[in-house]
């Protein structure tokens, strides 16, 4: 099946089960009571953010460092296990790569899950294994799955009534996948007012939350007008449940009250002082981990940041691998490591969860994982030639690292092990995304088995109630 069939499949089912969402009523929360007690009791985290690094990090590459082989022409390539020589970090016997020095120096704050491992979903898409990152299911479902931040926004409320609980800051969807991206960047079935208030561009978040320069208060009110009797002839308001027209209806409610808001200043990264600003101004991703803080300190539920998923670019590594991942991690390594001190030092950090993760991982030499490999997408010469042969080229799903500050998780910890020659893959406590994700939730007071009644029948925020928290790595098993 060609890449292209592939796409056309995802993007119909995705469509059906979209066109589904919008004949459902509320989705009416299933867990007991008591149950739902029992895991708010248990929340360490009031806001969640995710790092996201679209595309696909090599974790030997990164957080789970190898043996280092230098560039040199000849090399056989599958002799090439880490392009980058091993640092340690502030941790005993945790060590990163090159280039995350900064990183290297907070890891006493957080915890390492080096086993991820991907599900086998056929031949190896972006967008299908990033829609099973997010909502916890493998494509295609015959409901529209909420994101993992419409879950929390949709479970636990806004901190701040006007904030939107959930903000989704770096991603166009106008470019690459964006179509396939759109998929898992919704609420899906929970309905409108729970989906993300979209940000692409972090230094331009403040003209999301203002009326046009030059607009009087009384015009910009009568567009607000206007614009709801546009929104009543939209595909939602015309084939929409009740629930689904009156969910659109709230959401563009709440963006009203954000304008008028004092809380919209958080958006507005001109009034961070310079000193600041300068020390995450590493491109637009950096700038999104400033607007992360700044949010959180305002009251946001639930945050994620990308370094923007766009095919063949960024960590989508299919050429110049190393060459690649020095410049990603120029633009990452800083930030996150500041967005970690200044919560500490504002006596957030106890309380807010930060999860850096990827799709997958790479590897020079395997497609898929050992023992279910699947086609080859990119070719790769026996032997290094030039530069551009040399990094991690092909998408690796046995093993994955997942990097995680506060909100309740073990200080200078790491979990899992994986092999130290190739194939490097999970050898010891691999984490699968429903326990993954459970461990999220568990931070949030969400238990894994809550579910919603969606076609008669329950949707569990993790596959099919099944996920376990990985508790070795909380504080509080």
């Amino acid at each position: 099946m060609s890449d292209s069939q592939n796409r056309r499949d995802f993007l119909k089912t995705a469509s059906a089960a979209t066109l589904s969402a919008l004949a459902a009523g509320s989705a009416r929360p299933l867990l007991a009571a008591e149950a739902q007690k029992a895991a708010k009791s248990q929340a360490t985290a009031d806001t969640v953010i995710v790092l996201w690094m679209g595309g696909g990090m090599a974790h030997t590459e990164t957080f789970d460092p190898k043996r280092y082989t230098p560039y040199a022409p000849g090399t056989p390539a599958s002799a090439v296990l880490s392009t980058f020589p091993a640092i340690p970090t502030v941790v005993d016997g945790i060590q990163f790569s090159q280039g995350l020095e900064k990183l290297a120096a907070v890891m006493d704050r957080g915890t390492l899950i080096r086993t991820y491992t991907g599900p086998d979903l056929g031949f190896i898409l972006h967008s299908r294994h990033q829609y099973y990152w997010h909502t916890g299911y493998a494509p295609p479902q015959t409901v529209a799955a909420p994101h993992l931040g419409a879950v929390i926004a949709r479970t636990l409320g806004p901190k701040n009534e006007a904030v939107p609980p959930f903000i989704n800051i770096g991603q166009r969807f106008d470019l690459g996948e964006g179509e396939e991206l759109k998929a898992f960047h919704t609420a899906g079935f929970l309905g409108s007012e729970y989906g993300p208030f979209n940000l692409p561009f972090p230094e331009q978040a403040m003209d999301a939350v203002r009326p046009p320069r030059g607009m009087s208060p009384s015009r910009f009110e009568n567009r607000q007008k206007f614009y709801k009797k546009l929104v009543e002839k939209s595909p939602v308001a015309r084939h929409g449940s009740e629930f689904q027209r009156e969910s659109l209806l709230r959401s563009l409610d709440n963006a009203y009250r954000l304008l008028s808001s004092s809380a919209s200043k958080a958006f507005d990264l001109s009034l961070e002082p310079k000193a600041s600003y300068d020390k995450y101004n590493t491109g637009r991703f950096g700038l999104g981990c400033l607007l992360a803080r700044r949010l959180t300190e305002a009251g946001a539920r639930f945050i994620e940041v990308t370094t923007e998923y766009i095919p063949f670019f960024n960590w989508d590594t299919h050429d110049n691998g190393h060459s690649r991942l020095v410049e990603m991690k120029r633009q990452i390594d800083a930030p996150i490591a500041q967005l970690v001190l200044d919560l500490e030092q504002r006596g957030m950090l106890d309380r807010t969860l930060i999860v850096l993760a990827s799709e997958f991982s790479r590897d020079m030499m395997t497609e898929g994982k050992p023992g279910n490999t699947v086609k080859n997408q990119v070719d790769v010469p026996d032997v290094i030639s030039e530069p551009k042969h040399y990094g991690m080229h092909r998408h690796f799903t046995d093993a994955g690292s997942v990097l995680m500050f506060g909100g309740g998780v073990k200080r200078g910890f790491a979990y899992g092990k994986t092999a130290d020659e190739r194939p490097c893959k999970t050898i010891e406590n691999p984490v699968v995304i429903e326990d993954l994700h459970a461990t999220i939730y568990r931070t949030a007071g969400i238990s894994p088995k809550h579910s919603f009644e969606v076609e008669k029948r329950p949707f569990y925020v993790t596959r099919d109630g099944h996920g376990k928290p990985v508790t070795a790595v909380l504080q509080r098993p």
